[in-house]
């Protein structure tokens, strides 16, 4: 059979896919299939028959003859029975009538008399039509592309409605209404796009209007019944329905009459906050505002599980939906042009309008807020103030009225003998909730609701979670591309993150964003397929229930420790309920990937027939990502091994060659050579082809992969193209990989010029790659050992079993910021892997044997890497200075408060000015010129009385004092991811210029095989292009430009020759020496040393301040270290203790809280107990006295003009060399 095949496969070369040879040929093999199964009833067999069908003929265009269609209807009925067999059966009828073959089918010999009665009751439509036929219309032929995919996905049970809510989003693809412009105009292709615009059009479909229009087609069909929609639950869109018409009945009543709440007196928070915003609801009409309290009320009970949800996550929720609504409805009615707008200012207005409608971004209501000031002090300038508080308080009105309103009617049989008693409940009811140890109040829904919504979920438009069908739109600004009508914005931001918005819409405005829109516009117009082979080997591994290839089981088995009786150990039982909860949390943890994975497959179903792409966007970094959340390249290796290129390319010579060496890549061997990691493949070509022919079935050789679906996946390519007629005109569809080493390190060693580091990197060209992981895991064995012959416990008991594995994720992110707790977690997930039965003693135990591994990974990285050490350290220290510093404008404000409170009262010489924060975040420009504003800042929060509780509302503001620590250690990562984003977008660019289909997850680059050698070009030349310039030097320039005139306040020892000159300058001249006044003061001395006046300066010379007399010294011995970067070099132990004793309790705090929250990340150092870390403050006076105590040493602080640190002198390394690097990426 496998010879058969083969010969099969290479006529496909010699004949078109309609010819009679080919479709003769591939019924012969069918039949042979078909008389091995009828001998065994297996259902192997069965699938086996099925899988040639789907696969070797459907998608390559051969046409079935109806011999085949009876042959798989016959095996069908052999083998399967019930609903599974009727599915089955209704697929093979209806393809065999579209084909015009169903008659032939049924007369055929194979097919008994018993056959065609259960045919003909599995199909009873098709034989028995119906008697009224007098609405039907002829069909429209159907395109391939909408042929339905009748497979079943088995569904996981999971809490909330994103399973079902997917399910019918998707179910446009097979929609009846949305036929095949088959009377079109145009080729083939032109009307696929335009069948594929249509669907597009309709998953981004108005959720408001089209929602109301559906209650109301649900409640007239249940009248046309006889039915009574307030009293049936069987139509949810009819119960909505009702709902909306009593909510507008009670908002008519409370809101309609203006002179209403005039006349009443307003006594209660309710009645006050109707007459206080009842103007504004009024802008809106009964009808919207209804439907915008039910639909943002149910669209979040099924996102945040039907559980319950905060009722200040719903009030704020409604009315921001409310605010939105609103400023699109106010432009649009404003028809009249403003005396002195000008009719292009009125335009832009109402395309503003148009934007908001559609789903408003911040970017497009910071403008319409903009245009809201030139109408202050009149009724429309009011109007459209929209505070955190008013969103709160008309949010929490329309709540308020909809509990009141939104009943269900529940039937009850309380005794079998009685009929159904009908009576009205509630929808939902407002309850409180405690969560980690704080009072919440929540709405929770009625449990028939939740029933309800279980069986028939709303529609929710899912359009941002799904790939798109037809090409993205090209980025043009903030909010404008990505999906044809949905509005998403460009950069993916912190919620209230002004500064970067505004930056980022500046930027756009001079042209400066325009790499990077054109980047992201090449990464989105990369056509993908599923990969059908590979689908149906995961649907089959899915629906077996069984853990395969990294999906977990449906109904994982777990071994639970026996309780302990009463009189045993007393720590025994702790022990035992630990290891509970360890089982509970895995049990938990597989159940959630597995619904996750659930949804990756539904709409990798749903997407089978379909060429479709994936719209990107950017974080404040540069880095891009696909919108689409779910189903996309930069998912885990399940959804890589599905995602094909839709575009296809003859392998040639170098093609195959680097489909050998992907394949052995993904399997792990990756740190061979080239000819290496061919030689593996080829020895292994008896498992490739028994993975790509029988991958359950068989030896299963791809599951011992490192990544096994994308293994699998190369399998069946190389498969395939070695058994055509010549595998160099193969035409591949599969995605060929080239990653980086350590990217992050890469760049951090041409930034040092770091020799040592640049090869261990494989910047520096070799005859075989460099393993930095493997290098720095051999170090650390060679000290373990060393430790083990000198009786260490912790030594001997890991001797010999640290491997690259335990390594490898420290050594990645400690260039990224991880701390030595991050790092002790990280080591310890592996150590929990290799020492699976290893039983702890109270000094030797999984922490203390993390602990000490995760201290010799970071002593043998503080030796390999001098120079990305040092600039580590300048980016900290620069960081340190912005996040202290106060701007030309602020001093200023400061300047004015204390000349106002002067005229006032002059009894004190000392200022209370302490309203004023550091407010400065790190700011800096990517070689894309793109701008990045950190984002961490300190949001207050604000509590707001509204009708139904008190509510904590945080509203965040660009003048929120910044998160020193968070600004400080953030800055070194984020500058590194900011330079591997620029270099992705980058070669993007240079790809797509030299016409390569190009993808990228990060520091993974991917194109075809054919492909790779070009590619790998682009990336040599794209990394040269950056690191050519001197970076440091140029952000050392920019930083001088950007904060020059800011003055920011350092720390001095009291007990330094300078610590001691400023505090006899204070003593001396107490009535100058006020916070205040010493920034004022340093603040004019400054503006005189500027000017261009000789005598001017001359007296900027002669005053005399903390900052010029520590310029006087011109020493910097005197200002302290920045206690926040400490630990920020490569391989320091950043932000710990000085001894394993301490490390170890700040290790076990970490273990305390980890089940209440995440309390670090593996790319930016933690948040730690301020008895382990001092906490820095980002007030700007934290002691009137300017003293501050920190162990045995006392600070001083003082005000300094703003300067950089020199930048660290460059190695010896030359990025040129790069250029001949084969492994720099592979």
């Amino acid at each position: 059979m496998e010879r058969a095949a083969a010969l099969i496969r290479r006529l496909a070369d010699a004949f078109p896919p309609h010819s009679t040879e080919l479709r003769e040929a591939h019924s012969l093999y069918v039949e042979a299939l078909f008389k091995q199964l009828i001998g065994t009833r297996s259902e192997a067999r069965l699938k086996s028959l099925q899988r040639w069908f789907e696969i070797e003929m459907r998608p390559k265009g051969i046409f079935p003859t109806a011999l085949t269609y009876a042959h798989l209807l016959k095996a069908t009925l052999h083998v399967l029975q019930g609903p599974k067999m009727e599915r089955t059966i209704r697929r093979y009828m209806d393809l065999a009538q579209r084909s015009n073959q169903a008659l032939e089918v049924l007369k055929s010999s194979v097919l008994t008399d018993a056959d065609l009665f259960k045919i003909t009751q599995a199909c009873p439509d098709d034989f028995y039509p119906s008697v009224d036929d007098s609405d039907s219309t002829q069909m429209l032929p159907t395109s391939p592309i909408l042929n339905k995919a009748d497979i079943e996905v088995r569904p996981m049970a999971q809490s909330g409605l994103g399973l079902s809510t997917l399910k019918k989003s998707v179910s446009i693809f097979t929609d009846s209404e949305i036929a095949y412009p088959e009377d079109e105009r145009g080729a083939a292709e032109e009307k696929d796009y335009v069948g594929a615009l249509l669907r597009q059009e309709r998953l981004e479909a108005d959720a408001l209007s089209s929602a109301v229009e559906r209650w109301r087609k649900d409640s007239e069909t249940m009248q046309k019944l006889g039915l009574n929609p307030a009293l049936n639950t069987k139509y949810l869109g009819a119960l909505l329905w009702d709902w909306h018409r009593a909510l507008m009945t009670i908002l008519k009543e409370e809101l309609g009459a203006p002179d209403r709440h005039e006349n009443t007196k307003a006594d209660t928070i309710s009645s006050q906050d109707q007459e206080l915003y009842a103007p504004v609801l009024r802008a809106l009409s009964e009808e919207k505002l209804a439907s915008i309290a039910i639909l943002s009320t149910m669209s979040l009970l099924t996102t945040k599980g039907l559980g319950g949800m905060k009722l200040s996550s719903l009030i704020m929720h409604v009315g921001t939906s409310v605010r939105d609504e609103s400023l699109a409805e106010f432009f649009l009615k404003e028809k009249d042009i403003t005396p002195g707008e000008g009719p292009s200012i009125a335009l832009r207005r109402k395309k503003l309008a148009r934007v908001v409608k559609n789903r408003s971004t911040r970017d497009t209501l910071a403008r319409l807020f903009k245009y809201a000031e030139t109408k202050s002090g009149s009724a429309k300038g009011n109007m459209l103030t929209w505070t955190a508080t008013m969103k709160a308080k008309i949010g929490a009105i329309l709540v308020s009225a909809l509990l009141r309103t939104a009943k269900i009617p529940v039937h009850d049989k309380p005794n079998m003998a009685l009929s159904d008693l009908l009576h009205v409940q509630p929808a939902f009811f407002h309850t409180y909730q405690y969560l980690h140890g704080r009072r919440y109040g929540f709405i929770k829904a009625n449990s028939h609701l939740v029933n309800q919504l279980q069986k028939a979920p709303g529609q929710a438009v899912l359009a941002k979670h799904l790939p798109m069908v037809v090409r993205p739109k090209k980025w043009t600004s903030y909010s404008e591309g990505g999906y044809l009508q949905t509005r998403v914005p460009v950069m993916r931001l912190k919620a209230g993150d002004v500064n970067q918005r505004q930056y980022v819409q500046a930027a756009t405005e001079k042209g400066d964003m325009d790499q990077v829109f054109a980047g992201l516009d090449v990464l989105a117009k990369t056509a993908w397929t599923i990969n059908r082979p590979v689908f149906h080997v995961m649907l089959e591994a899915w629906n077996s229930g069984e853990e395969i290839g990294g999906i977990p089981p449906e109904n994982p088995e777990f071994e639970y420790p026996q309780e302990p009786a009463q009189s045993s150990d007393p720590l025994c039982r702790p022990n035992w309920i630990k290891a509970i909860k360890q089982i509970e949390n895995k049990k938990n943890s597989l159940h959630s990937q597995r619904c996750f994975q659930n949804l990756q497959l539904e709409i990798a179903r749903a997407y089978l027939n379909e060429r479709f792409y994936f719209p990107h966007n950017v974080d404040f970094r540069g880095r891009a990502y696909p919108i689409p959340p779910y189903l996309n390249h930069m998912g885990a290796d399940n959804c890589r091994g599905l995602l094909q290129f839709a575009e296809g390319k003859m392998l040639g010579a170098s093609g195959l060659t680097w489909l050998k060496i992907h394949l052995a890549n993904v399997f792990g061997f990756d740190k061979a050579s080239f000819t290496e990691r061919q030689d593996f493949t080829m020895r292994h070509l008896s498992d490739v082809k028994d993975s790509a022919t029988y991958p359950l079935n068989g030896k299963r050789w791809w599951l011992k992969a490192e990544d096994p679906w994308q293994c699998l996946a190369a399998c069946f390519e190389l498969k395939d193209a070695l058994e055509s007629q010549d595998p160099e005109k193969h035409v591949s569809h599969l995605a060929i990989h080239q990653d980086g080493t350590c990217n992050g390190l890469q760049h951090y060693a041409a930034l040092g010029g770091d020799v040592w580091g640049a090869k261990q990197v494989n910047l520096e060209p070799g005859d075989r790659p460099s393993d930095i992981y493997t290098a720095v895991s051999e170090l650390v064995v060679k000290e373990i050992t060393k430790d083990a012959a000198r009786g260490n416990p912790l030594a001997a008991v890991l001797d010999g079993k640290v491997k690259r594995k335990v390594v490898k994720q420290t050594v990645m992110t400690n260039v990224y910021g991880v701390t030595f707790i991050g790092a002790t977690a990280q080591v310890r997930r592996q150590l929990e892997d290799i020492l699976p039965d290893f039983q702890a003693s109270a000094t030797v135990n999984l922490r203390s044997l993390s602990s000490y591994v995760a201290g010799k990974i970071f002593r043998v990285l503080s030796t390999m890497f001098k120079g990305a050490h040092d600039i580590q350290y300048w980016l900290g220290e620069c960081a340190n200075r912005i996040s202290t510093s106060l701007t030309p404008e602020q001093i200023n404000a400061i300047g004015k408060t204390q000349r106002k409170e002067a005229r006032v009262s002059s009894k004190s010489s000392k200022s209370n000015i302490d309203l004023y924060e550091f407010t400065s975040s790190v700011i800096w420009t990517t070689p894309l010129k793109m701008p990045v504003v950190q984002p961490y800042r300190t949001n207050k929060a604000r509590s707001v009385m509204t009708t139904l509780q008190r509510i904590s509302i945080l509203e965040p503001r660009e003048s929120d004092p910044v998160n020193k620590r968070k600004q400080l250690q953030g800055f070194p990562p984020n500058f590194i991811h900011s330079l591997d984003a620029t270099h992705m977008l980058l070669s993007a660019l240079k790809s797509d210029k030299i016409g390569l289909t190009f993808a990228a997850v990060h520091d993974s680059f991917w194109t075809h095989a054919a492909n790779v050698d070009q590619m790998n070009r682009v990336l040599r030349d794209a990394f040269v292009d950056i690191h050519t310039e001197d970076v440091v030097v140029r952000l050392a320039a920019e930083f001088r430009a950007r904060y020059d005139g800011c003055i920011y306040l350092t720390t001095v020892s009291s007990n330094s020759p300078i610590g001691k000159d400023i505090l006899a300058w204070r003593k001396k001249n107490s009535s100058n020496s006020g916070r205040v006044n010493e920034l004022l003061r340093e603040r004019e001395r400054m503006e005189l040393l500027g000017s261009s006046d000789p005598l001017l300066r001359a007296k900027g010379r002669s005053i005399v301040t903390p900052g010029s007399l520590y310029e006087a010294q011109q020493s910097p011995f005197g200002i302290l270290e920045s206690r926040g970067i400490q630990g920020l070099g490569i391989g320091e132990v950043g932000g710990t203790p000085q001894n394993m004793a301490e490390a170890q309790a700040a290790v076990g705090f970490v273990e305390q809280q980890e089940n209440q929250q995440r309390l670090y990340d593996e790319n930016v150092a933690i948040e730690i107990p301020d008895n382990i870390i001092p906490n820095e403050s980002t007030k700007l006076f934290t002691h009137l006295d300017g003293k501050e105590a920190l162990g045995s040493r006392k600070l001083i602080q003082i005000w300094l003009p703003i300067s950089f640190p020199p930048v660290p002198k460059k190695g010896e390394f030359n990025v040129s060399r790069l250029q001949q690097s084969q492994y720099f990426f592979s």
